[in-house]
């Protein structure tokens, strides 16, 4: 599939496909004969995945140092368990910080509606 359907199906603009893969985020993406980018489904779930990390509050810098190991092949299985899980550790910190902002905001509204 050319650029613009994948960026429909993954929600990445193709601006931002394509600095991704200046980043070397997304390689060895195949071209036609006239140039065009031509993404597999196999592409569909990694962009997925890099948006995943993105999304989780992940470091650009990390999510490039993931994609070279697992580019690396299977020698870094443990190294990218290993980012993986730090990144979960910082994942769950963060939710739990938000879950005492979404307490203190209930308790707050609770206080109003007890007020009127």
């Amino acid at each position: 599939m050319q650029i613009a359907e994948f960026s429909r199906r993954t929600g990445l603009s193709t601006h931002t496909l394509r600095y991704y893969e200046k980043l070397g985020l997304l390689n060895d993406i195949r071209r036609d004969q006239a140039g065009r980018r031509m993404y597999q489904s196999k592409d569909i779930e990694w962009a997925s995945f890099i948006n995943r990390l993105k999304e989780t509050g992940m470091p650009l810098k990390n999510i490039i140092r993931y994609a070279g190991l697992r580019s690396a092949g299977d020698s870094t299985l443990q190294q990218r368990q290993a980012l993986l899980t730090e990144h979960r550790i910082q994942l769950q910190q963060r939710i739990r910080e938000e879950q005492q902002h979404l307490n203190a905001l209930d308790a707050k509204i609770e206080w109003y509606r007890q007020q009127t």
